[in-house]
């Protein structure tokens, strides 16, 4: 019983990291990408880091919601189904 508590915690965090991974990794880029032009231009300014960045993030998020519904679709129906083994 402890096993299966575990295990479903183990998954909950992986599916986590899974959706969240391609936005934190389009804002790590954008923020590297824009760092390196800020510094070359010695150009200052926040919004110009800010706004890209949030900007891809929401596009990232936009084109990678299908694949996150069915992830979460999947993880759902199956917590579901485990609901049995774990009444006492």
């Amino acid at each position: 019983m402890e096993a299966k508590l575990i295990g479903l915690g183990v998954e909950t965090f992986k599916i986590a990291l899974y959706l969240s991974l391609p936005m934190l990794m389009a804002g790590l880029l954008a923020g590297l990408i824009i760092s390196i032009f800020q510094a070359t231009t010695q150009i200052n300014e926040m919004t110009l880091s800010f706004v890209p960045k949030i900007i891809l993030v929401v596009i990232v998020a936009i084109f990678t919601m299908p694949w996150m519904m069915n992830m979460m679709i999947e993880f759902t129906i199956n917590i579901i189904e485990m609901i049995p083994t774990f009444a006492f």
